[in-house]
């Protein structure tokens, strides 16, 4: 039991280490439980998978789990992006949903993620209440039920799924601009969605790394550099006008100029926060996770909407989204959801939106990113991932934490904020803050200031120190 703990986003362990048919039948019996218990087991659960090594069997075996008990069960006939599970959720009326998934991890990771009826990431309070039933598992050792086969029925993921998306944009000015893409899903579940919606609206779109690959190439499935090299290579060889990239299941977005230059998730956030609620003057207030670019701050101020700020993990956006008229929400990571579908992240969405923007506009995305930094100011991004034993995590929180560092380099700590995480405020110049990854064995540090010469600088500094304690 030790070995399974929800994160962020679900339960997530190496293949084989922490993630076995045994623990990943716990999941499933727990969730199973909590179906029972909390909502109305009738209504079914929709069961689906990523392109990761067993992850076709491990949801064979979650239906099974969840038949067992008497519920019915609408299982994957294909591997499928995780917004496609959570779109039949919510379209269905389903209890909830389940996806054998571990998201961007390296390939030799898998996890499980729970739905909930409202189609997103399910909230802290169920989340805790999966985690009661972890426990009433593990430690009342119930015995195993027999599956009951007829309760489980098998469904297409994706028709539905490109039927709905493809009611969100202008394809009219899209098609007018005669933009030309590439679409890289990274070998994750998302491929042939993206370029066959493009298609079936007349607008060119080339697929690269869209096969079927568990080790995805031998690069992470997370969308930004340098794992998106072949993106940038495929756009600036072809003359592309864009690139759009998907993580492993198709819930977090990378973006890639006609130059070839890399479109981090902040820039992505600030333009369509800038096109939904400026440009196409959409009524909500904005959301964003405590490690997000201040330029959604200035954003925000400038379009006067409420700006609401929370912990890491979309979970809590999403939370926002049921609660309040919530316009558009995001995290630093390329998870970003809008009230014109669902309270949920999802790539393709996202690189839609993209597309409607720039034809509108009839700019690229580096020309687009050119008019915000004229009008807002330059916020360079970072973000490094460092490995630390659990001294050294301890120590570094304790350092930002308690005043231990009061000065980065030249510029001193005016103020701090615990959130999620410490974040330190260097004045005009900028921030660094501090994080332990909720699902990794790793401190994530990240910056932004007026200048990416100055955020590489912190982002260096700050993680010499870290590796000396």
């Amino acid at each position: 039991m030790n070995t399974i703990k929800f994160g962020t986003d679900g339960w997530r362990g190496v293949i084989a280490d922490d993630f076995t048919f045994a623990n990943a039948q716990t999941v499933s019996e727990a969730i199973s439980r909590y179906v029972a218990r909390a909502e109305d087991p009738r209504k079914g659960v929709i069961v689906g998978y990523d392109h990761r090594y067993l992850s076709d069997r491990v949801a064979r075996r979650a239906a099974e789990v969840l038949s067992s008990a008497g519920t019915p069960v609408w299982l994957a006939d294909r591997p499928c992006p995780t917004p496609a599970v959570s779109y039949l959720v919510r379209s269905r009326g389903a209890a909830g949903g389940i996806v054998v998934t571990a998201s961007h991890n390296p390939y030799c990771w898998n996890g499980i993620k729970y739905k909930a009826s409202y189609g997103s990431s399910a909230l802290p309070s169920i989340v805790a209440q999966i985690e009661n039933q972890l426990q009433v598992v593990a430690s009342a050792q119930l015995p195993a039920l027999p599956p009951r086969p007829e309760l489980i029925q098998p469904i297409d993921p994706r028709e539905p799924y490109l039927g709905a998306l493809k009611k969100l944009v202008d394809w009219e000015s899209i098609r007018k601009a005669n933009f030309r893409f590439v679409f890289d899903p990274m070998h994750g579940s998302a491929a042939g969605l993206l370029t066959e919606l493009f298609r079936m609206n007349g607008v060119e779109c080339l697929e690269i790394r869209g096969t079927r690959d568990p080790r995805f190439g031998g690069a992470h499935p997370e969308p930004i550099e340098p794992h998106i090299a072949p993106l940038q290579q495929a756009v600036v060889k072809g003359k592309f006008d864009a690139g759009f990239a998907a993580d492993g299941d198709g819930d977090r977005i990378g973006a890639v100029d006609r130059s070839g230059a890399f479109v981090n998730p902040h820039q992505i956030f600030a333009l369509l926060v800038w096109h939904l609620a400026g440009t196409r003057k959409l009524p909500g207030e904005i959301a964003k996770t405590f490690s997000v670019t201040k330029l959604i701050d200035k954003l925000a101020a400038k379009l006067q909407r409420k700006l609401h700020e929370v912990p890491v993990g979309f979970k809590y956006i999403c939370e926002l989204m049921l609660e309040q008229n919530i316009l558009i929400g995001g995290e630093e990571s390329g998870g970003i959801g809008t009230s014109l579908y669902l309270p949920e992240r999802d790539s393709t969405v996202s690189a839609l939106l993209l597309a409607e923007l720039m034809s509108w506009h009839g700019k690229t995305l580096g020309e687009l990113l050119g008019q915000l930094h004229r009008e807002f100011g330059e916020h360079h991004y970072g973000r490094v991932d460092l490995e630390v034993t659990l001294n050294q995590k301890e120590k570094a929180a304790g350092w930002f934490a308690d005043g231990g560092c009061n000065k980065v380099l030249d510029w001193p700590v005016v103020r701090r904020e615990n959130m999620d995480g410490v974040k330190l405020y260097l004045g005009e110049v900028g921030w660094v803050m501090v994080r332990a990854s909720g699902t990794e064995n790793l401190l994530r540090v990240y910056a932004e200031t007026n200048q990416g010469q100055t955020t590489r600088k912190i982002l260096n500094e700050v993680a010499v120190k870290i590796h000396e304690m």
